[in-house]
């Protein structure tokens, strides 16, 4: 048992986002250890600057044959074996380590006296035990064996918890499910390990970080550089059924995940270079432990099978409870997103409690992947992106039309909620940015340049330019609240490998806007805020979930400031939807809490578009006045001047992500409103060509994205043409059409029709379309 201080730090932390084949959308997370024996607390993330391994960027080297000596016995080229025989050194030579110092904390422990505790439930009742010997398990196999058998994951005194670690005192105990958030993540975490192990087995692998993501987990790891690792090849598709079929061994065993604290000295024992086994076994633990456990602190390791991996946890009991695992994907990395550093291969993987779960899950990744933005994107001709400007799309005319009509949709809205927009520079000297903050808390995710010998960057965001054009002459009490929208370009420094389409990207625009207030009226603009984005998701058929964000370790001001901005989100959220928020601790911007809005998509997916964040600090750094009503101020009560407070307030967020939700939202079946193929008229024949072309013109006159088919493709050709593209109507006109002035009406989403069409005067359809899109109905139907 260690009694060096804690200290946080974890190999299966989630690392920046790194340049893959398959770029990953994992978000960042970083595992910490606890003093032994207690919980571990969170950690920062375990980034870096500092190149590790060979910096070249991942390629795919030819697979070597087996040599002689059998160090990568049993794979030949192109053939996949199960696992090495013999496996590598450091396997054998890291268990025993484990072993011998798990039994000198397990005497340290069974030395210490034992108490009565009590254990309380969330339901209030309290269950007795033993210090040092109680058990989550235990007290969840007192209940029932069916909790013991669904339940993950313990959270005791509001940390997660091992179900077989001893209590150590009075306790409070909370038993999740896989369906939980934080179980589900405890499950993949686990998973991760699984998979972990059978890439040691599989490959010789060194292992990187390993973290759960939203979607499942992966693992990453070095197998590149003959001088450095066991064996030189790269992760194909033709390497995913041994590794599944191991991890079904590894399940099968029932391994124990089993916990144990370790200094800093005893991990670099463990990890590092030893003259009894590999050289330089694995630099990438040995880099995570230099870099993020100080001298003289612990953290935790995990066992499970012949897997040893530096990890604050916790993990499920034991390997036999996931039933279902599966291989998704794989692609190139670097290690904690440096280019500068090894390229690694990642694996990623999915699990679940029953193989019904599994199935249902690929069903619904066949169906994701048919409403991928980036396919309907393609297929219907709206952006793509090119290799000379990554991370911008390039928006072509059918795509134009649909975010345009997104901003006009947001700028009539303004107009009505008197919102004045304003257009506010790209680029700032970085003194504005030192003023706001950014620059100590924002500048690695900036795009800099150098302009006549001083610094300068583009705007990431709007904020601190409408700050400038607040202070850019005196203003009253009387003009407040200022509605201040935006739509400017921003630009922030992604890295590569976190470029996913439309979803993340480096350019992009928001429908971004700040209120400046007096501190009486924030109750008021919250109102204006929910009612806002209230009617915005309506329109669009979301619902959505609220959270609200508090105080980060790199807050800037008083706590008392940041107490009083909390109680008062949380008191408008009591107003808006009482007792439906949730609070999410430490998430808060460095300025200010903010509320998250969460939408959920047609597929059940929830994405973070909306923010509103309240904030007392940038007011004060750019030295925000107005001038009171009197006894209204408290800044200078001999000008009688008063502080504004500012809402910073986004209901789309990145109009690019918008964008791509709604593509898979609506799997590329536009609603009229917004539809950038709205009408296409085809002439039965040539005769009827000009009367198609007539429509057509009159209809684009009025405002509608409107086209004619005037080839000499046949009629059904020309009708599976217009449905292929996704029209929201298809008029089709003969001889009858043109003598009565009207059209022969085919709906795309009446698919009772087949063939059935309706004969419609064309003046009266004009008034049906103006209809369907003033008042940006869902349903595509004439009415």
């Amino acid at each position: 048992m260690a009694s060096s201080a804690p200290h946080p730090v974890s190999s299966t932390a989630e690392p920046e986002p790194a340049p893959a084949a398959v770029p990953s959308d994992a978000s960042s997370s970083a595992p910490a250890p606890a003093p032994a024996p207690a919980p571990s607390p969170p950690a920062p993330s375990a980034g870096g600057d500092k190149p590790i391994g060979a910096p070249k960027a991942p390629k795919a080297p030819k697979e070597k044959k087996p040599k002689k000596d059998g160090a990568v016995a049993g794979m030949t080229a192109g053939v996949s074996a199960l696992e090495l025989n013999p496996q590598p050194a450091f396997i054998q030579s890291r268990i025993e380590m484990f072993e011998r110092i798990q039994k000198e904390q397990h005497e340290k422990i069974a030395a210490l006296p034992r108490e009565p505790i009590k254990i309380t439930l969330p339901d209030g009742g309290v269950k007795g035990g033993t210090s040092w010997e109680t058990s989550p398990m235990q007290i969840a196999l007192g209940i029932s064996k069916g909790l013991a058998e669904k339940t993950v994951i313990a959270k005791v005194n509001g940390d997660l918890w091992d179900m077989d670690r001893p209590f150590e005192k009075d306790s409070s105990l909370e038993l999740l499910d896989f369906d939980h958030p934080e179980g589900k993540k405890v499950w993949w975490h686990s998973s991760a390990h699984i998979l972990g192990e059978c890439c040691e087995r599989h490959y010789g692998a060194h292992l990187a970080v390993g973290p759960p993501t939203d979607e499942g987990f992966f693992y990453e790891m070095g197998m590149n550089s003959d001088s450095l690792f066991t064996c030189t090849r790269i992760v194909t598709s033709a390497d995913y059924t041994p590794l599944e079929t191991l991890a079904k061994t590894v399940v099968k065993e029932k391994q124990k995940f089993e916990r144990l604290e370790l200094t800093k000295e005893q991990l670099l024992e463990m990890f590092a270079v030893r003259q009894d086994r590999d050289p330089l076994y694995n630099p990438f633990k040995v880099h995570i432990i230099k870099d993020k456990i100080p001298d003289g602190t612990s953290t935790s390791v995990y066992r499970c099978g012949t897997m040893v991996d530096l990890c604050r946890g916790p993990h499920i009991p034991h390997t036999g409870k996931v039933k279902a695992l599966a291989i998704l994907k794989n692609s190139a990395s670097y290690f904690l997103g440096n280019k500068d550093n090894a390229s690694l291969q990642r694996v990623y993987g999915i699990s679940f409690p029953d193989t019904k779960q599994m199935t249902e899950h690929k069903k619904f990744l066949e169906e994701a992947a048919k409403r991928d933005h980036r396919r309907i994107g393609k297929d219907q001709e709206l952006f793509f992106f090119h290799e000379l400007s990554p991370g911008t799309a390039f928006w072509l005319p059918h795509g134009t039309r649909i975010y345009n009509t997104l901003v006009d949709f947001m700028r009539s809205e303004y107009r009505k909620r008197n919102f004045q927009e304003v257009i506010s520079p790209n680029m700032y000297n970085a003194k504005l940015w030192e003023t706001s903050g950014h620059w100590a808390n924002y500048a690695d995710d900036m795009f800099k340049l150098e302009v006549e010998k001083e610094q300068f960057a583009l705007k990431p965001m709007n904020c601190p330019g409408h700050c400038l054009i607040f202070a850019s002459r005196d203003r009253s009490y009387r003009e407040l609240p200022i509605r201040m929208a935006d739509f400017g370009v921003l630009h922030r420094n992604e890295a590569s490998g976190a470029l996913t389409g439309l979803t993340r990207v480096r350019r992009f625009q928001q429908d971004d806007a700040h209120h400046f207030c007096m501190a009486d009226q924030i109750e008021q603009e919250m109102d204006v805020c929910f009612d806002f984005l209230n009617h915005v998701y309506g329109t669009f058929g979301f619902q959505f979930n609220l959270k609200l964000s508090t105080r980060p370790e790199n807050f800037l001001g008083k706590i008392e400031t940041w107490d009083e901005a909390e109680r008062m989100l949380s008191a408008s959220l009591d107003k808006f939807v009482p007792g439906k928020w949730t609070v999410d601790p430490g998430d808060g911007a460095f300025y200010g809490p903010k509320i998250d809005i969460t939408i959920q998509d047609a597929l059940k997916r929830k994405h973070q578009c909306a923010t509103i964040q309240l904030d007392y600090q940038l007011p004060q750094r750019f030295d925000l006045q107005y001038r009171s009503a009197e006894g209204g101020g408290e800044a200078d009560k001999d000008k009688k001047m008063a502080r504004p407070v500012m809402i910073h307030r986004a209901i789309l967020g990145s109009v690019e992500r918008f964008v791509a939700i709604l593509t898979e939202h609506f799997a590329g079946k536009w609603p009229f409103w917004i539809s950038p193929r709205q009408v296409l008229i085809i002439p039965v024949a040539q005769p009827h060509k000009e009367y198609a072309s007539k429509l057509q013109a009159q209809l684009w006159e009025m405002g509608f994205f409107a086209d004619a088919d005037l080839t000499d493709a046949t009629l059904p050709k020309k009708v599976r043409n217009g449905e292929i593209a996704q029209y929201n109507f298809i008029f089709v006109v003969g001889s009858e059409e043109v003598e009565s002035s009207s059209v022969n009406v085919r709906n795309r989403d009446d698919v009772g029709v087949k063939g059935k069409t309706e004969v419609i005067v064309f003046d009266k359809v004009c008034q049906m379309l103006k209809a369907l899109k003033d008042e940006r109905r869902l349903e595509n139907k004439l009415i």
